[in-house]
């Protein structure tokens, strides 16, 4: 599959498993595709893609904590988070598999 372009899953997969792939965006929810669908691979795609995000967010935090340039990057990295959790979204709520700009690449969780 090449980035950015959206895998075709299953409807049935989709059907039973889309409140799972939406909640995986909002922070440590990520984990209940895992815990919930374990089989599914469109839950398991976007768990991925939402733990990617909570990763990101934690490296956003830490930055924060560093005075004038850690701040701006921190302030940018957020504002990326927020497109991507919105981009992420509307995937999961598409019942599409499309990969985030950038990080859609990274597998974490396969």
């Amino acid at each position: 599959m090449q980035e950015n372009q959206p895998a075709v899953p299953d409807p049935a997969d989709v059907s039973k498993n889309k409140v799972f792939a939406i909640l995986s965006y909002f922070g440590i929810l990520f984990i209940l595709p895992l815990l919930c669908c374990k089989d599914s691979a469109y839950g398991r795609f976007h768990a991925n893609q939402g733990l990617l995000l909570f990763l990101m967010e934690a490296v956003a935090a830490v930055l924060g904590l560093i005075p004038l340039v850690g701040w701006i990057i921190s302030l940018i990295l957020y504002l990326c988070i927020l497109v991507f959790f919105i981009l992420g979204l509307v995937s999961a709520a598409q019942g599409t598999m499309t990969p985030l700009p950038l990080l859609g690449s990274i597998r974490i969780i396969k």
